[in-house]
């Protein structure tokens, strides 16, 4: 009984490699490296804007990457570090230290695994899509105010987690501007906005010379590449003042770093439950999401959430063991795999693959990379995570909308992830109670025409659904009857469903109006309805006599429903 509600474990990549061909390997091998050398400068920024060293970014790309793609859910989905995380694995450092980050991204990859195993992938869906338009935005704000220091070259030892501490070190350190380290992130930022639309024909060349082979071999090249490595030149070649991975953190390993156990306990698990649950959301809703956008961009087969999950799971539980961060399916990452013409979750394998050869061999050459470019990346790619027309079209929604979007877009700023999806949450069901509770009323019945109650009976219907949110409408009916009244109807045809709250409601009301001598009767109950009346016997309490087919038969007296 439980081995079937268990979700059978079966990566995608079995399901691609039975009509696998040579052609299609040379597809995704070209789509792999595009990618890898894409996810490259991404992995150095996102490990050092996360608060740790640039090589523990690549490692997380290489494990997380191969075990994501290998053991996933998704055709053509990219695992690694991604910039939704930044944010929440700088303030973990920042309160409990990096090791216990290590137990935090393991045990969350535990939960990530259990949730996928026991199908509950599909949660994620139940999440308001206003909650995840506010805290992405919010992550996107944080993201650019943690680059400001890099990107002005200032002299901070160390960046605080909180928002507002954050602002205070950054203007009271504004003294140390460095214009150098603030042209080569402008220079970045507009290069990366530039690049793509130099090879549109006839927006900045003419067609006829993006035809050239040089041209055409350029518009391959990714724009962070290209901005890398431009920037780093010109950094080295003029000795330009200005900070580099080199000068802070030394220079890169060769290879992965040996397996090294982080201390797991009972004590450490309860002390971390939020950095948990919160690494397991966030994985959770970024991977999926990107499967989802990833399913859209192509003739791909849907992707398997809680496959996806328990992939993601598996990735989060290893890559801590080699000193690396947690990961997740990675949007940006993954289109280019999908636009690079990304067959199978072999792309994705190759991708890693080709991080690793890089790390082997261009190790020493990273530490030359001035980090105001890697800031400029990030705010990048901050500029693209900030979704600014969904602020300028909330006129459109609805207030519970509004006020769920831009409560979680200034928590998440001013508090942290996990408290703005709570109370996004919890906002969430609010509303959702209070609307519901709207829909349900009580209407005077009209009879048809021709007919009309006899003296001393009301009719009544009832609409929507009858739960603990609406039961406040049926408890007041007994006192809004006028004296002399011998029998009250409630006509139930568009009852589509009560709870136990609803039935108790209307067991008090049967009560009330025993006392008051008046009779009620039920007409036209639906199926929900009636069976819950049944399995609590308020069917025999009430009488079957006063449960019928519709008002006309509780005029006539004709007998209970069949």
């Amino acid at each position: 009984m439980l081995s079937s509600q268990l979700h059978r474990f079966h990566p995608r990549i079995l399901d691609s490699l039975r009509d696998y061909n040579r052609q299609r390997f040379l597809t995704d091998l070209g789509s792999g490296i595009t990618v890898g050398i894409v996810a490259l400068p991404l992995a150095l920024a996102f490990g050092i804007a996360s608060g740790v060293k640039p090589e523990q970014g690549l490692i997380t790309a290489v494990v997380a990457g191969f075990l994501i793609s290998a053991l996933g859910g998704s055709q053509v989905q990219i695992g690694g570090p991604a910039g939704a995380f930044i944010v929440i694995v700088y303030g973990i450092i920042e309160r409990y230290g990096f090791t216990n980050l290590l137990v935090a991204t393991v045990l969350a990859g535990a939960l990530m695994f259990v949730l996928g195993l026991f199908k509950l992938g599909v949660l994620i869906r139940y999440i308001p899509v206003s909650i995840v338009i506010g805290f992405t935005n919010g992550i996107a704000v944080l993201i650019a105010l943690s680059q400001l220091r890099d990107l002005f070259g200032l002299a901070i030892q160390k960046m605080p987690g909180e928002f507002f501490a954050q602002i205070g070190t950054l203007s009271g350190h504004i003294g140390s501007f460095n214009a150098y380290a603030f042209a080569i992130g402008a220079t970045c930022v507009a290069g990366l906005a530039f690049w793509p639309r130099l090879f549109v024909p006839g927006k900045v060349l003419p067609g006829r010379l993006l035809s050239l082979l040089p041209l055409r071999l350029a518009a391959r090249l990714p724009a962070p590449i290209v901005a890398l490595v431009t920037l780093t030149l010109v950094a080295w070649w003029f000795r330009l003042p200005v900070e580099t991975i080199g000068s802070r953190f030394g220079e890169l390993p060769r290879g992965l770093p040996r397996i090294d156990l982080p201390p797991l306990s009972w004590a450490s698990a309860q002390q971390l439950t939020i950095p948990i649950i919160t690494i397991a959301l966030l994985g959770a809703i970024e991977s999926l999401l990107c499967a989802r956008v990833a399913d859209s961009m192509g003739d791909f087969k849907r992707h398997d959430s809680n496959q996806e999950l328990m992939a993601q799971g598996i990735a989060n539980m290893v890559t801590p063991f080699f000193g690396g961060i947690p990961a997740t399916g990675t949007i940006a990452r993954t289109v280019t795999n999908v636009r690079a013409g990304a067959y199978s979750p072999v792309s994705g394998i190759i991708h890693s693959i080709t991080l690793f050869g890089i790390l082997l061999a261009a190790a020493p050459l990273a530490s030359l990379v001035p980090l105001a470019a890697l800031a400029g990346i990030l705010m990048f790619v901050a500029w693209n995570m900030f979704e600014g027309h969904q602020f300028t079209r909330l006129s459109q929604f609805s207030g519970g909308y509004r006020v769920l979007m831009v409560g979680t877009f200034f928590l998440t700023i001013v508090f942290d992830l996990t408290v703005a999806v709570e109370v996004g949450l919890v906002l969430s069901c609010v509303f959702f109670i209070w609307r519901m509770g709207t829909l349900f009323s009580v209407k005077p019945h009209v009879p048809a025409a021709g007919s009309e109650l006899p003296p001393g009976v009301h009719a009544f219907e009832l609409y929507g659904s009858l739960f603990f949110g609406a039961v406040g409408k049926i408890e007041a009916l007994p006192e809004q009857l006028p004296s002399g009244t011998r029998a009250v109807v409630l006509e139930m045809q568009r009852l589509v469903l009560m709870d136990s709250s609803g039935l108790d409601a209307l067991q008090q009301m049967h009560r009330t109006l025993q006392k008051m001598g008046v009779a009620l009767v039920l007409a036209n109950v639906n199926e929900q309805p009636l069976s819950l009346m049944r399995s609590t016997g308020f069917e025999l309490i009430l009488g079957t006599e006063n449960i019928v087919p519709n008002v006309a038969a509780a005029l006539e007296g004709e007998g209970p429903a069949a």
